[in-house]
């Protein structure tokens, strides 16, 4: 379930960024001036005529995020809503209070993790920007754990709380159709769900919505992500910043220069 939020995140993420270098090639205004050329000349001058002004297509990525938002779990309800049921009705209730037990001791230190750990990513990247070493090496770096951190802390994690109570729910509702049963005795209606659940994941891989692939990976290393994105900083070259040490010019030090 973590999986798959977590390439939810990057798909629609991706999906974006291709929306977003598409518009700065092909949206232009009335002197054929392109969003990118537009971005440049602020960039440069620091100002730009109203008439030169380019005004981006800032719906279609509202559109984007609102229909990933949705699209992107399906996959998840529907495993999560399945699983219970499958287990409760193949195997039988003494299975599913297991699976609900092992779910609870497992997606609540999964989500502790994924707290810390993103929490984590996420201050090493503001440090890097207190430290002014955000065009380095390291600063990439934590750029990159950041990417990361983001989906890890503010999706995943708390997502996992909304899967433990949505599976509780649907044993719940099962619960009086299973109660008393020995193990096996109605394994035929699991096989039927479990059809059911294959089928819906086929179903998912068909329309392109369970997929592994990258949306970007055919642009990467490539001429068409060079020649659309805008151009990137130059990196600073720069001895590597120790945010801790025995000198306490550290996390502590530069949080004392900040106040």
């Amino acid at each position: 379930f973590a999986a798959l939020t977590m390439m939810s995140v990057g798909k629609a993420a991706a999906e974006m960024i291709d929306e977003v270098r598409r518009q700065f090639r092909e949206i232009k205004n009335a002197k054929g001036v392109t969003l990118l050329e537009a971005i440049q000349k602020v960039t440069a001058n620091g100002s730009i005529e109203e008439e030169d002004d380019v005004e981006p297509d800032s719906d279609r990525c509202v559109q984007i995020s609102t229909r990933s938002s949705v699209k992107e779990m399906i996959a998840p309800g529907v495993y999560a809503v399945f699983t219970p049921m499958i287990t409760g009705f193949m195997v039988g209730p003494r299975m599913l209070m297991g699976l609900l037990a092992g779910c609870i001791g497992s997606a609540a230190m999964m989500a502790v993790m994924m707290g810390n750990a993103g929490g984590a990513w996420d201050n090493s990247k503001k440090l890097c920007e207190k430290l002014k070493i955000k065009k380095t090496d390291q600063g990439k770096a934590c750029v990159v754990g950041d990417t990361v951190g983001d989906p890890f802390k503010d999706t995943s994690g708390p997502s996992l709380d909304i899967l433990l109570k949505l599976m509780a729910m649907v044993s719940l509702l099962i619960a009086p159709l299973i109660d008393g049963q020995e193990d096996w005795e109605t394994w035929y209606f699991g096989l039927i769900v479990l059809v059911i659940c294959i089928v819906a994941t086929l179903v998912l891989i068909y329309q392109n919505i369970l997929t592994w692939q990258d949306p970007l990976g055919a642009e990467v290393g490539g001429d068409t992500a060079s020649s659309s994105a805008p151009p990137s900083e130059a990196t600073v070259t720069q001895t590597p910043v120790k945010a801790w040490g025995d000198n306490q010019e550290g996390l502590r030090g530069a949080a004392a220069q900040s106040d």
